[in-house]
């Protein structure tokens, strides 16, 4: 019987040829090379952090994630964070490992829900209208438009999305009023899909206690001619 030279580092099989040998695809082999994929990076960050935080534990090699037998949810996890785009990962990622929910369910849709209405009532409001103004340059580069015209303009779904992902930030939404014309347009059924991330009665509040934010927030919407 011939001998099998060529033997897999990953999984220890053994081959005749060469070209059988890198044409093999063992899981432990796939997941080497999936190594440099976002889903996978953020799913090995995840991982160490869990370790770090819950089990405390010292950062974990990549090698040591490979071989986990939670990978497979790890870099599920990955994709959903990178697929949902997100608002700040890492608190997030710090948010599902307190929140002592099973790691099968972080990828809930309404679990990230609850983590993104919570975030975009503590977030510096700098970095909230900075998002905003971002997602109507966006808008306005793919629709060939001055992005100051979002609120005029914009596709009534494409809205709703943006909103309820806070992509636009009460912030700004509520204190332009071409964007409070735009919320009074909307149905019931759209109105619904967005109330949860305007919390109106919340935000009347807060702009009164923070009059020097709302008032920046005023002063940028004037300046960019948003109102």
């Amino acid at each position: 019987m011939p001998n099998k030279d060529f033997e897999c580092v990953h999984c220890g099989k053994a081959f005749q040829k060469e070209k059988t040998l890198i044409a093999h695809m063992c899981e432990s082999k796939r997941r080497h090379l999936q190594k440099d994929e976002k889903r996978v990076q953020v799913g090995f960050m995840t991982f160490n952090k869990f370790y770090q935080q819950v089990q405390r534990t010292k950062p974990q090699t990549y090698e040591k994630f490979c071989k986990s037998p939670y990978y497979n949810a790890f870099v599920k996890f990955g994709s959903f964070v990178t697929n949902v785009q997100c608002l700040y990962p890492e608190k997030f990622i710090e948010f599902v490992i307190r929140s002592g929910v099973k790691l099968d369910h972080w990828c809930r849709d309404e679990l990230y829900d609850t983590y993104l209405y919570e975030m975009i009532k503590i977030e510096p409001v700098e970095s909230a209208v900075q998002r905003s103004l971002k997602t109507m340059m966006d808008w306005g580069d793919k629709n060939n438009a001055p992005y100051n015209d979002y609120f005029r303009f914009v596709n009534v779904n494409r809205a709703v999305h943006d909103i309820k992902n806070g992509y636009v930030s009460p912030w700004v939404l509520l204190n332009s009023s071409a964007g409070v014309e735009l919320v009074s347009n909307f149905n019931d059924e759209q109105l619904e899909i967005v109330e949860p991330a305007l919390d109106v009665p919340y935000w009347k509040r807060t702009f009164k206690t923070k009059p020097s934010d709302t008032a920046l927030v005023k002063e940028i919407i004037k300046e960019a001619n948003i109102a």
